[in-house]
């Protein structure tokens, strides 16, 4: 990255300052990288000497409302480190006046992020289905948190139903700054006319994920959950609806059959279990019903749709923390006749 480019989001001498004040260790330089992979946050690498930890801050230009909240995901890091699979936090800072955005900094993590090819150590379909448990099984350690005893706050009712609200609301603030999208009505009507039954409220992750967890290099063991910019108090199902939404491809939808897949397909190699089975695993390992699990992958598919629209948003209006963005100007529509295909099948046989 440019030295030009770096500056406009770090001031790197008042970063130095403000950590050789607040985090213990010896004072020294400081050595700043920016780290490119990921759409949201702009993520760092920062080193001091042999200390080494991530610097998490917003993208720069007007941000929606509840967007990019790292102050959010240094209260739940906080709260959940030592109880489940999050790095240390380290530092806070919410005075905009040192690098011009709130940021916070935790440790750096040793591992690897899985996003187009696996580790060689486990890549066969006995290490695959491990890694497919540890995401389940984490996933489930995560909701068995008391968040109450973490010293978290949130209301323990009513989330689908704001869920619903916000992403629809977070839709109608996007569209003038991007443009219009058919479909995306008949798909906030579809959910909020099937609205199921509260369950327990857990910690929820808001954006779980393969490519947010990071893995062991030599064993297939998850060692850390990232990006908890949209963590909250809810419904866990909301979490393994959007975990299983992002698991496989999809059937290209008629109109987009030149168009690469949505997602990698990594998850489709022989060994890693389907959707149907992951649920499976996940139900066995907390007890939950499975029975409204349609809703959940709908309304994982509509906030993914309303969260990618905001970053083509970013693009749109060169405030972009990936130039990766562009892309989402035929993905979001492409996601969106998926979305649909899904409530058409009626979650029949669909990936």
């Amino acid at each position: 990255m440019a030295d030009a480019d770096l500056a406009r989001l770090i001031d790197v001498g008042a970063l130095e300052r403000f950590v050789n004040a607040t985090v213990p260790g010896v004072p020294g330089p400081l050595s700043v990288q920016k780290h490119v992979a990921g759409f949201s946050n702009e993520t760092f690498y920062v080193s001091r000497g042999e200390e080494r930890w991530v610097l998490r801050r917003p993208p720069r230009g007007p941000l929606l409302p509840t967007a990019h909240d790292v102050v959010r995901e240094h209260r739940f890091l906080s709260a959940l480190h030592g109880k489940a699979r999050v790095p240390r936090p380290v530092a806070l800072c919410q005075d905009t006046s040192v690098i011009g955005a709130p940021f916070y900094l935790m440790e750096r993590m040793e591992g690897v992020v899985v996003r187009t090819e696996l580790p060689s150590a486990y890549d066969d379909p006995a290490g695959r289905y491990r890694m497919a448990e540890e995401m389940v099984d984490t996933l489930a350690e995560i909701h068995a948190v008391d968040w109450r005893a973490a010293g978290l706050a949130g209301r323990d009712s009513g989330y689908v139903v704001r869920q619903v609200e916000r992403w629809s609301n977070q839709w109608e603030l996007t569209k003038p700054r991007t443009r219009e999208l058919p479909g995306l009505d008949r798909i906030t009507a579809w959910l909020k006319e099937r609205i199921p039954a509260e369950v327990p409220a857990t910690v929820v992750h808001g954006d779980y994920k393969l490519d947010n967890v990071m893995f062991a290099v030599d064993q297939p063991r998850l060692v850390a959950v990232f990006d908890w910019e949209m963590a909250t108090i809810g419904d866990p199902l909301a979490d393994l609806g959007y975990l299983l939404n992002t698991w496989t491809n999809p059937p290209s939808p008629p109109g987009f059959e030149d168009r690469p897949p949505l997602r990698s397909g990594l998850s489709e190699l022989a060994g890693f279990p389907s959707v149907g089975e992951m649920a499976a695993l996940y139900e066995a390992r907390t007890g939950r019903s499975m029975r409204d699990f349609l809703f959940y992958r709908v309304l994982a598919a509509y906030k993914g749709i309303v969260i990618l629209e905001g970053l083509y948003m970013h693009f749109v209006e060169g405030a972009a923390a990936n130039p990766g963005a562009a892309e989402f100007e035929w993905r979001v529509p492409m996601m969106i006749a998926s979305a649909q295909r899904l409530i058409d099948a009626k979650g029949d046989d669909v990936r």
